[in-house]
């Protein structure tokens, strides 16, 4: 996610606590803040698919996703 959108989240965040939000601006955070945790599960699920456990003998597996 580019700095810019979440520098924009942080400034929503600011006039919420102290003024209140529009409509408008409450949509606009919601869709943001939507964006914001998809790009952070995208990079968990990749850090996660090239992590790889280590038995007690050395040896290497996959971590697999659970169902």
């Amino acid at each position: 996610m580019e700095q810019k959108k979440i520098d924009r989240i942080n400034e929503l965040a600011q006039k919420a606590k102290t003024t209140g939000l529009t409509e408008e601006e409450l949509s606009e955070r919601a869709a943001l803040r939507r964006e914001y945790i998809e790009s952070y599960r995208r990079s968990l699920v990749a850090q996660l698919d090239n992590t790889y456990l280590v038995d007690e003998k050395g040896n290497k597996s996959k971590l697999r996703k659970k169902d």
